[in-house]
Order: C-alpha cells, then structure tokens, then sequence
C-alpha cells in the first residue's frame, strides 16, 4: 500500500488537503487493493469481505458526487486511477 502522505500530496495538491474528495478517492482505492490482495490469499475471511464491500461502496458514492459535481475532475481522477474503462 502506498504511503499515505504521498497519495495525499499527489491527489491533493498539499500535504494538508486530506478531506477532498480526489484524495478521499484515492485513499480508499488504495485501501481496497491492499484489502483484496489479502483476500485472494485468505478466502475464508468473511469479515474483511464485508469491509471491502463496504469501503466499495462509500468509493462509489463519492465517485458518484464527482460526477454529479466536477465532471471535468472526476474524467481525470478515473484516468489517473485507472477505475473504469
């Protein structure tokens, strides 16, 4: 998983800016990969299923907010996150 810091400062623009929504994005991305790279090593684990569920969901409603909102910054985050396709 990347560093925290730097997802901020890359998406944010500052070190201090870690309550936009394109750092918010960014940073639950990185906490969903890292959750299912663990869960394609242990498939029994239920509870960290219904985590990573949850966490795909506030990520969705944000990506959605972005939409509604900014369209221009949502087109570049998904590209720079490589979402969808």
């Amino acid at each position: 998983m990347q560093d925290k810091e730097t997802i901020v400062k890359k998406y944010g623009g500052s070190a201090t800016n870690t309550g936009d929504v394109e750092v918010r994005i960014a940073l639950l991305t990185a906490r969903i990969s890292h959750i299912s790279s663990h869960l394609s090593k242990n498939k029994k684990d239920f509870s960290t299923q219904n985590g990573l569920m949850k966490l795909v969901g506030q990520r969705k409603s944000l990506v959605n907010y972005l939409h509604k909102h900014h369209i221009d910054k949502y087109r570049i985050l998904i590209e720079k996150l490589g979402l969808r396709k």
